[in-house]
């Protein structure tokens, strides 16, 4: 599925809009749709649309991946997309569910031995010294950064 009108960052010369920025109140969203964008325009570089982290979004939300993919088809703008998922969630969170639920995954960070490991190999390739890096937005924001010329 490709799609000729959507407006799509080109995710090889920048990021994806970071985690935390947030749309109807989800996080994550903004940079879902980013990436379902770029993919739709061959510009996702190696950025992966529909991996664990939007998956999050997505199951919170009530919508599939592939929903969303079909949605950013269309050209929808972010208004319109939020309001898609509005209309035909499958679970209907409140505002304040949306709320409490994205000021948690904010936080969140590794929640077992094995992912901690994973975690901490990951931050490894970026910076031994970083003590402030403790969720996985931390890391995502700091892989953005450096993957783009920035330094740890």
């Amino acid at each position: 599925m490709t799609a000729k009108n959507i407006h799509a960052p080109d995710l090889t010369k920048q990021p994806p809009r970071s985690p935390r920025v947030r749309l109807g109140g989800y996080a994550i969203l903004p940079r879902c749709i980013d990436k379902g964008r770029a993919l739709l325009a061959g510009k996702n570089g190696e950025y992966n649309y529909d991996c664990p982290h939007d998956q999050h979004v997505l199951k919170f939300a009530g919508i599939t991946g592939d929903e969303l993919k079909k949605q950013l088809a269309l050209g929808k703008s972010d208004s319109e997309v939020l309001a898609w998922i509005n209309a035909n969630s499958t679970t209907k969170p409140q505002p304040w569910q949306i709320a409490q639920w994205s000021a948690f995954v904010e936080q969140r960070g590794a929640n077992d031995v094995e992912t901690r490991e994973f975690f901490t190999g990951l931050l490894a390739k970026f910076s031994k010294e970083r003590e402030d890096i403790l969720g996985w937005f931390d890391l995502l924001d700091l892989d953005d950064y450096v993957s783009f010329g920035g330094q740890a």
